[in-house]
């Protein structure tokens, strides 16, 4: 047994030594996965449960003006990121059909294995989206899909660092740091304020372009399967089903949010449509026959002349909607 835990012992060091990027083992929560992997978990325990219950005799927090910079620091620093993603690569420098990892000192090398790892951190900074959560006592908005998103990321995103931070798997970092330009610009302005909301209708469009993006991840990771590309088949596996496993996710997502709910909207109109109706045929039936028949009873009867003949006929007078 105790040979076992060494050969493994041994395996792991091997791996996180010798087959990792030499120039990212000295960085900040690169030595290896265990701190970000209990920092994931506690994330996953705070929101789903210690959170809720800490908040559970708590006023919600008013974190409006918080939400304001906290969103405005992210469109930036999205932003900031995204022009890292061209400049190191993505800008006309990489092939977008196979582009092996530059593992050398070259300045524009290490500019996009920085910019990788800044990518990396900030998924723990996105981790603040659901704390904000928590403290505004939104429970109902910490999905399984937002746990499972943002839980996974900063774990996904470390292999990537620290074996491969450059060349092809970088695509993903490029469309998503694009994404929450886009995302984090919404969240901004529903900060503002209801005065904002009117301005808002394209909400449920966000949700199709993470589901795009993911579509574009899963095309150009898998690509590789059929081309001969410098690149290790390992992460082209690792991130072309973490795009499968989000892109469904998101469209489970998707039709929860939009498609169920215009349709519950539309039912819900069919039955309003369907009891005025109902209450149309109740009152016919009250006053009247429901296919337009007369019937005598529903009139009151007198004797007149009708003529100039003298001669004297039955008449009935219309009795509906009258008191006795």
């Amino acid at each position: 047994m105790a040979q076992l835990v060494r050969l493994i012992y041994d395996g792991y060091r091997d791996l996180m030594d010798n087959k990792s990027d030499p120039r990212v083992n000295d960085w900040s929560m690169m030595s290896g996965p265990f701190p970000t992997l209990a920092i994931c978990l506690f994330y996953a325990y705070f929101v789903k449960v210690l959170g809720p219950k800490l908040m559970e005799n708590r006023k919600p927090f008013d974190l409006r003006k918080v939400m304001i910079w906290y969103n405005l620091f992210q469109v930036i620093f999205s932003t900031w990121l995204f022009n890292e993603s061209l400049a190191g690569g993505w800008g006309g420098h990489y092939s977008f059909r196979c582009q092996p990892v530059d593992y050398s000192n070259d300045p524009m090398a290490l500019r996009m294995a920085r910019g990788s790892w800044w990518y990396y951190i900030s998924k723990f900074m996105e981790f603040t989206d659901t704390i904000f959560f928590v403290l505004r006592k939104k429970n109902d908005h910490i999905t399984t899909l937002h746990v499972i998103h943002h839980g996974c990321m900063p774990m996904s995103v470390w292999f990537g660092v620290k074996f491969t931070p450059g060349g092809h798997s970088t695509f993903f970092g490029f469309l998503n740091t694009f994404v929450h330009i886009i995302m984090y610009s919404y969240y901004l302005l529903a900060a503002l304020g209801p005065q904002i909301q009117p301005y808002l209708w394209w909400k449920k469009y966000l949700t199709t372009l993470q589901m795009i993006q993911f579509v574009l991840v899963m095309v150009h990771a898998f690509q590789l399967l059929f081309i001969d590309c410098n690149y290790p088949k390992a992460f082209v596996w690792w991130i072309g089903m973490h795009a499968v496993m989000f892109y469904f996710l998101f469209r489970n997502f998707y039709n929860e949010a939009y498609k169920k709910k215009r349709l519950k909207d539309a039912s819900g109109k069919q039955k309003d449509d369907k009891k005025e109706q109902n209450e149309h045929r109740n009152g016919i039936k009250e006053n009247g026959n429901e296919n337009g028949v007369i019937y005598a009873n529903q009139y009151k009867m007198a004797t007149g002349y009708i003529s100039d003949s003298g001669l004297r006929n039955r008449v009935f007078i219309d009795n509906r909607g009258f008191d006795e």
